[in-house]
């Protein structure tokens, strides 16, 4: 922390050295950018002053009637980069500038598919979503998308370099674009930073991304001919049974791409066990308190997956057909130890539990976007997908070789899904008017045997359809939309089903601040509907105490949810507040209750769940081009309200992170405190986790040692359920986590000239195989 703080104090000092050029003379460049053909201003261009070597000196984006102003500009020579969606990118060299200036109408020519060519350091916001323009030094520290996420140091995205994954600070949807056409983790592996042109960050999604909390779009160049290849791979040094090696490959030929990516994760693991303490209370009033000591155990497990793609496209439409398999072979997620009556310290059992899992997923995606005149666009989407899924779990307790208690649970599963999606969409000048329609269907074929054998055959099935009008009233910029969505389920054998229908309104107000600052503040309601694996009418035995059941009495339940955020963007400093508060009447949520002399967990509608969360996320840098830093923090407080009980929970968080690059030498260093969610009676904790990488860059190969956790030797997880019934403290051990040294290798290889690419405007996915499974 002292070596954070030291770093700020530098940071503020630099700025301050900066800022006072302004008491020197300074002058003012004005102008208004406008529609070539109409000649109707365009608001919210993004409007860059750089100097002749591409170092950015000053931006803003243009307000009302599309005019804008950059002060405080130094005599000099320049170059102005003015560019936004749909138009092509336009520069102006501005030389020998000696005093203010008010330039002529900059004109910007329609460009319905192919976007600018520019790379700038800036960011500009918008209503629904953030331009970032990557750096030189950032693009220069990052072999791959993720990579290039690290260095971006978005709000709310918590990017692990050693472990190369995104996750979304508190849960939720994260979708992933590049151009649209594919929204997978390892396609952005396979994004060579050099090409990108900007990343939207669209953190206030729109209707037609469904629940999407967060939605990462990478605008990347195309080539017209030729086109890249690259590995990307990663292996332990301390743990050798340790590696992630991935593969892609893309082909170009005029208006035809030809793709594939191939990966493969593995992990071999003996050194993982859990700590358990549990309290049961009985109908007779009595307790038991049991512990769990855990011994060292086993995990291992192989994922592989393959995208294979065509695309096609010219000026007026674009398609594309996509073919992606995901395997996940994990035969032993394996547990073993000796259960402790606590009261009776000689009461010992041994304790066994073994999972295994093997799961495929074949999926087909095709995609169809017309771009026609009036500024009318047309997209439709069609996603099937089937999922396989083959669970066991072998549960045993014992005394001196004899069987006290044995589970043995078989779940064969099988479900398959269509997504099918059109949207049209109509621009009005800098009005957009969208209405499109969503429908998803699933159907399960799912055998449990666990000594009793069990058929569940359920439908389920959502229809959303919505509008939406992005306007403006003065300087304020407003979205309005609507939709209703009707929700169907039906179980074969079980006399419970439901049709559904709901109102789903989004506000959302935003003010664009002459200071390099804006507030948004969006109101929502959603839907939410129960997972077939919720609904399952099926009893699995947990362990000799316990028995897990769905519960096909479950209905819908609507989110109302309020967000309000506040961004600042001067010179090297980039600050976002954020609050939010969220409310679930009748939300489904966990619940235990006596049956017998058992204890059944279980779901269903409860009174409701509350959560009011705070944020802020400040980033510095880069200073001097060498180094940058990020600051992150919050609260977040849970309130759940169940028919029988009554929970709380309060949670601060932090993380910080370090990069660093000069010449060709790379450094970095991370550190994040745990971001524990709550919800109904169980607390899942996050982790604690910290990192060190080191790296260097030689032409496209990039070499790097990476350390997790190196200073623990004790690496674990927490969670926690408080149940009156069945309560639980729970700690998960991975030893093999703690001071894990690894090497990564990253190779890509680019060829042809390139082009800019449009942009697919939908990915609909179904990852969920619809199996309730049992465990601790």
């Amino acid at each position: 922390m002292k070596l954070i703080s030291r770093l700020l104090i530098v940071a503020i000092v630099c700025y301050m050295s900066g800022s006072g050029e302004a008491w020197g003379q300074s002058f003012r460049i004005g102008g208004v950018v406008k529609d070539a053909k109409t000649r109707q201003g365009i608001e919210f261009a993004n409007v860059v002053l750089q100097t002749p070597d591409s170092t950015f000196v000053s931006g803003g984006v243009s307000g009302i009637n599309g005019r804008f102003a950059l002060d405080k500009i130094r005599a000099g020579n320049y170059r102005l980069v003015v560019s936004t969606v749909g138009y092509r990118t336009t520069c102006l060299e501005l030389n020998a500038l000696t005093q203010s200036v008010e330039l002529d109408d900059v004109v910007l020519e329609e460009d319905a598919v192919q976007l600018g060519d520019v790379m700038v350091i800036t960011s500009a916001a918008r209503p629904d979503r953030r331009l970032v323009y990557p750096s030189e030094r950032q693009v220069k520290a990052s072999s791959n998308g993720v990579d290039l996420l690290q260095q971006l140091m978005l709000p709310r995205l918590s990017v692990n370099p050693t472990q190369q994954t995104v996750a979304l600070l508190g849960g939720g949807e994260l979708q992933y674009r590049i151009n649209g056409v594919k929204a997978e983790l390892q396609d952005v592996l396979s994004i060579q930073p050099a090409d990108v042109i900007r990343i939207e960050y669209h953190d206030n999604p729109g209707l037609r991304y469904g629940n999407a909390e967060v939605v990462l779009d990478f605008i990347v160049h195309r080539p017209e001919t030729g086109g890249n290849t690259g590995v990307n791979i990663r292996n332990g040094l301390s743990h050798l049974e340790f590696g992630d090696y991935h593969f892609n490959g893309r082909i170009n030929h005029k208006k035809s791409e030809f793709a594939v990516n191939y990966g493969m994760n593995y992990r071999n693991f003996r050194s993982m066990w859990r700590d358990n303490e549990e309290q049961f209370t009985f109908a007779d009033g009595s307790m038991l308190l049991r512990k769990e000591v855990g011994e060292p155990g086993h995990l291992l497990y192989t994922n592989q997956y393959m995208n294979a793609t065509y695309s096609f496209q010219n000026d007026q439409r674009m398609l594309s057909a996509t073919l992606r398999y995901f395997d996940r072979n994990e035969p032993h997620f394996d547990y073993k130890g000796a259960l402790y009556n606590v009261a009776h310290q000689d009461d010992r059992v041994e304790m066994t539990d073994n999972s295994a899992s093997d799961v495929s997923r074949p999926a087909l995606d095709l995609y169809y976007q017309e771009n026609m005149s009036g500024g009318q666009t047309l997209v439709l989407n069609l996603v099937g997908t089937y999922n396989r899924s083959n669970d066991t779990r072998f549960y045993q307790e014992s005394r001196a070789g004899d069987i006290l208690t044995q589970v043995d649970n078989n779940v064969l599963g099988n479900k398959y899904s269509w997504i099918g999606e059109g949207i049209y969409e109509k621009a009005f000048g800098t009005n957009r008017l969208s209405a499109g329609v969503r429908h998803t269907q699933a159907y399960t074929d799912n055998h449990y045997r666990n000594g009793h054998s069990y058929i569940t055959e359920m439908m389920q099935a959502e229809t959303f359809l919505y509008t939406e009008f992005k306007g403006k009233l003065q300087k304020l910029d407003y979205t309005l939309g609507a939709g209703v969505t009707r929700s169907y389920y039906k179980q074969q054998g079980v006399d419970q089903s439901y049709v559904n229908y709901t109102f789903n309104p989004r506000l959302t107000l935003f003010y664009n601040f002459p200071t390099n600052s804006s507030v948004r503040l969006r109101s929502e309601i959603t839907n939410m509907s129960p997972s077939l694996s919720e609904l399952s009418a099926v009893d699995q035995m947990v362990d000799s105490l316990q028995i897990q059941r769905g519960n096909p009495l479950l209905k819908p339940y609507l989110r109302y949810r309020s967000e309000l955020n506040y961004d600042f963007r001067k010179s090297i400093v980039n600050l976002n507040l954020r609050g939010q508060h969220e409310y679930r009447p009748s939300a489904i949520m966990d619940e235990k209750f006596l049956e017998g002399n058992k204890i059944v967990q279980t779901w269903n509608n409860q009174q409701s769940a509350q959560a009011i969360k705070g944020s802020m996320s400040l980033r510095i840098g880069p200073i001097k081009d060498v180094l940058q830093l990020m600051l992150r923090g919050g609260i977040n407080h849970y309130i759940s309200l169940g028919n029988n009980y009554r929970h709380t929970y309060t949670n601060w968080y932090t993380a910080s992170e370090i990069s660093g690059m000069y010449k060709n030498a790379m450094l970095g260093l991370g550190i994040e405190t745990n971001y524990d969610g709550f919800y109904g009676e169980t607390l899942n904790g996050g982790e604690n986790v910290h990192y060190a990488t080191l790296g260097y860059k030689y032409k496209e190969m990039n070499f790097m040692l990476m350390m997790l956790n190196p200073f623990v030797d004790n690496y674990k997880m927490e969670s926690e359920n408080r149940s009156r019934y069945a309560s639980f403290q729970r700690k998960t051990y991975i030893n093999d986590s703690s001071r894990f040294l690894m090497l990564r290798f990253s190779w890509n290889f680019a060829f042809g000239r390139k082009f800019s690419a449009g942009e697919k405007r939908l990915h609909n996915t179904d990852d969920d195989s619809g199996v309730m499974s049992s465990g601790k």
